[in-house]
C-alpha cells in the first residue's frame, strides 16, 4: 500500500512529495511559498498532445494521472528551454481532451516538438505573453491557488518589499507567527 500523503507518489523506499509538500510521509506543507515568480512576465501556452491518451482523472488536478503527465510534460519543455536564458519552468494550469476526432495540424503552422526518442509528440496551438498573475485575482486569491490543496486554508499571504509570499503562522519572522517546532 501507498504510504505517501498528499499526492505524494511512493518511489520503493520513499515519498516523491509534489511541491510545497514534505515530510518523509508528505505530510507537511511548506512554511512559506514564494510567488514572486508568479507576478512577473510569462508565457501561456497550449499544445496538444498527439502521442498519449487522455483518461477521465487526468482533468482532475489532485489526480495521480495528472501529476504524472505534468511531471512528464514539464521535464520534456525543460529539456528544449534549458538553453532558454530566464526560463524557470512550467506549470500545467489544466488538461483536457483533445478534439474527436482529431483534426489535422499543418507542421507548417505548428511545428511537433519530440525532444526525446519516447518523449511526448506535441504542437503549440496558441502562445501569448502574459502576466502568470491573472488580474482579477487578491493576493488570498493567488495563495489559494498556489498551496497545496489540503494545506491552502492555512496560508495567507504576506508581501515583501520584493514580492509575495503565502506563509503559515509556522513561517519565522513574520508578524503573528509563533514557535510550531513541537506540533
Amino acid at each position: 500500500a501507498d504510504p505517501c500523503l498528499n499526492g505524494g507518489r511512493w518511489v520503493g523506499m520513499e515519498c516523491l512529495c509534489p511541491l510545497n509538500v514534505g515530510g518523509p510521509r508528505c505530510e507537511f506543507g511548506a512554511t512559506s511559498i514564494n510567488l514572486t515568480a508568479e507576478l512577473g512576465p510569462s508565457v501561456m501556452m497550449m499544445a496538444r498532445v498527439t502521442n498519449r491518451d487522455f483518461s477521465e482523472d487526468m482533468g482532475d488536478t489532485s489526480s495521480p494521472g495528472h501529476r504524472r503527465f505534468a511531471e512528464e510534460f514539464s521535464r520534456t519543455m525543460d529539456g528544449i528551454y534549458r538553453n532558454v536564458s530566464g526560463y524557470q519552468g512550467i506549470r500545467v494550469l489544466s488538461l483536457s481532451p483533445g478534439l474527436s476526432p482529431p483534426s489535422p495540424v499543418s507542421p507548417a503552422d505548428h511545428p511537433v516538438l519530440s525532444p526525446l526518442p519516447d518523449g511526448l509528440c506535441f504542437t503549440a496551438t496558441s502562445a501569448r505573453a502574459a502576466r502568470a498573475a491573472m488580474p482579477a485575482l487578491n493576493d488570498t486569491e493567488l495563495c489559494r491557488r498556489y498551496t497545496p490543496a489540503n494545506f491552502s486554508r492555512f496560508y495567507f499571504p504576506y508581501r515583501t518589499a520584493n514580492g509575495l509570499l503565502c506563509v503559515t503562522n509556522c513561517t519565522l519572522n513574520v508578524p503573528g507567527s509563533f514557535d510550531c517546532r513541537r506540533g
